[in-house]
Parts: C-alpha cells; sequence; structure tokens
C-alpha cells in the first residue's frame, strides 16, 4: 500500500528463524558436534569442470608422491625427480596428507 512503512526484512528472517528454532529444540532434538574433515566442506575450491579435471590429474599423482615422502625424499626432490614444480607437489601433498621430512 501506498504510504504504509515497509517491514523490515531483517526482522521477519529473525522471527523465522526463532520459529524454526522452536520447532526443532521443541521436537526433542539436540545439537550434533561434527568432527572437523566430516562436514564435507571443500577448501575454497569452486568445483568448475576444468579444475575437477585438474584435481584428478593431482590425483593421479598422488600414490607416487607418497612413495617418494615415504622413502624420505625432501618435497624439492621428490618434485624434481617427477619433473613438476615444487610448488605443484606441495599442493598434491596437502590435499592428500602426504608428509615430507626435512624443510618444506
Amino acid at each position: 500500500m501506498i504510504g504504509v512503512p515497509m517491514p523490515n526484512p531483517r526482522d521477519s528472517l529473525i522471527a523465522n528463524l526463532n520459529r524454526q528454532l522452536d520447532q526443532f529444540f521443541g521436537a526433542g532434538r539436540s545439537v550434533q558436534e561434527i568432527a572437523p574433515g566430516f562436514s564435507g566442506e571443500r577448501e575454497l575450491v569452486f568445483g568448475s569442470s576444468h579444475s575437477n579435471k585438474l584435481k584428478i590429474e593431482r590425483d593421479k599423482l598422488a600414490p607416487r608422491l607418497k612413495h617418494l615422502a615415504d622413502a624420505g625424499k625432501t618435497v624439492i626432490e621428490a618434485a624434481k625427480e617427477m619433473g613438476m614444480e615444487t610448488k605443484r607437489a606441495r599442493l598434491i601433498a596437502r590435499e592428500n596428507n602426504i608428509k615430507f621430512p626435512g624443510p618444506p
């Protein structure tokens, strides 16, 4: 209507959220704490098809990189042996929880 102030959208969102919380806890449910790493959230990756292809290629290289890490190679030595940049080797190691001995 003309001349009638609009209700604040923030107030309606807060009221709706409070109503949903009351329904949730009123039904006898409780809050669960999910352990880190099980949320399914990805680390700042938006998931385009191109980035998915690159991730698949990196995943193919991960077993060999893990083998070199277990053999005692540093990340620089392993990257040189695999013929890749150390930055890419570090990325693969971070994505696959591969620990290298020596300096990073």
